[in-house]
């Protein structure tokens, strides 16, 4: 019920300042009566003078400015014009209340300081005796306290709106923060997922063509083969088990945990190609150190999918890593000698002359997921065609963390 009221007052303002100047004329009707009595005057001037300033309030929400210099004109001619010394301001203070509710405060001062100061130079120049010098203060008191009460309100309003325009704010840059944070982790899973399969999958797709190629002319290395597959498989199955791990315990301190990949994986990880037919060969200068946890399983990661780009794309060619430690950085360059170049407009897919063992056709997320990593570890990568013939990749990372800002 209280909620209807406020919604049909809100949606006619006028209501709401009709109530309120019939509510200053109730209420200042009583004063200004015992004024009448106590100067021996007709009650009805002070009456009919105080309804000519309480008129003014029905446009108090609309024009308050316009109402505050109604009803002050209204109390100066009661006092001046008419010399009734019993002119109630009431309805000029509750005029100045709205009025600094409603405005700024340059206005407000502007208008209060101008209605206060008339207002008491019309009580003094009527009254000029010292015996009313309490009436004078009186009427300063009670205008200063309206004034005082609205600036008060306003303040408390603006204060409740920054306020909440604070939280509104604080509560949007947290949902960016969360999708944020969600889409890194995504894309992050994404990049595991997607090297782990594509890897594993590209050396059993290698293995089994060659087990099928010597199954009837040389069944013992088909049988090798075979148990090369098997090894791939169980290997791929491990890291899927671990990366939907991350999936599945998130952060949890308790949760099973398997080493991520590193370095001192690379030899298994080279053999893993060879059997599959990639000739690789390993190439380390400077002197070897331990590498921080994400620049170790990024190098890793990025070898293992520039390679896997090789014997996808390419085929059993030969390709080279190498490996260059510096005091400040990690260079690893993978190239390999095969025909095939970037495609225009994309470094990611290779095209392969029909000569080619097995072409394959990328949608450019190993390449998208090596320039993705190489930035997470504060590095940077490159790729292209070389001039001799062939693909390079390109990838510095930090071995120190590099600060932000």
């Amino acid at each position: 019920m209280i909620d209807r009221i406020g919604q049909a007052l809100r949606a006619l303002p006028w209501r709401v300042d009709l109530a309120v100047a019939v509510s200053c004329f109730l209420l200042a009707a009583p004063v200004a009566v015992g004024t009448a009595y106590y100067h021996r005057d007709p009650v009805t001037w002070p009456l009919t003078g105080l309804a000519l300033a309480c008129v003014p309030l029905v446009g108090l929400s609309r024009r308050p400015v316009q109402v505050v210099a109604a009803t002050t004109a209204v109390n100066i001619a009661q006092v001046l014009v008419l010399s009734y010394a019993g002119a109630s301001p009431f309805a000029t203070a509750v005029a100045l209340y709205s009025m600094t509710v409603h405005t700024d405060r340059r206005t407000a001062g502007r208008v209060r300081a101008w209605a206060i100061g008339a207002l008491v130079a019309a009580s003094v120049i009527t009254r000029p005796v010292v015996a009313n010098l309490w009436e004078h203060l009186g009427l300063i008191a009670g205008l200063g306290l309206a004034v005082a009460s609205g600036d008060a309100i306003r303040s408390r309003r603006q204060l409740l709106t920054s306020a909440l325009e604070r939280a509104e704010r604080a509560e949007r840059t947290r949902e960016e923060e969360a999708r944020r944070r969600v889409t890194e982790e995504r894309l992050r899973i994404a990049r595991e997922l997607h090297d782990v399969l594509a890897h594993h999958i590209t050396l059993v797709n290698a293995q089994a063509g060659v087990a099928h190629h010597l199954m009837r002319a040389d069944p013992e290395h088909a049988y090798q083969a075979l148990e090369r597959i098997r090894d791939t498989s169980r290997s791929a199955l491990d890291e899927l088990r671990a990366t939907v791990g991350l999936l599945r315990y998130g952060d949890d301190p308790a949760a099973p945990h398997e080493p991520a990949p590193g370095l001192a994986d690379l030899d298994a990880l080279l053999g893993s190609f060879r059997h599959s037919g990639l000739a690789v060969t390993l190439q380390r200068t400077g002197e070897p150190e331990e590498l921080p946890p994400v620049t170790d399983m990024t190098a890793y990661r990025i070898i293992q999918e520039a390679l896997t780009n090789t014997r996808k794309h390419v085929g059993p060619v030969s390709a080279q890593v190498q490996l260059h430690y510096r005091t400040d950085a990690l260079r690893i360059a993978v190239e390999d000698d095969g025909p095939g170049s970037p495609k225009a407009g994309s470094c990611s897919k290779r095209a392969t002359p029909a000569t080619a063992e097995a072409p394959g056709t990328g949608t450019g997320h190993g390449m998208i997921g090596m320039h993705e990593r190489a930035r997470a570890a504060g590095g940077t990568l490159t790729a292209g065609p070389r001039p001799t013939g062939g693909f390079r990749i390109h990838a510095e990372l930090p071995l120190r963390t590099r600060r932000k800002g």
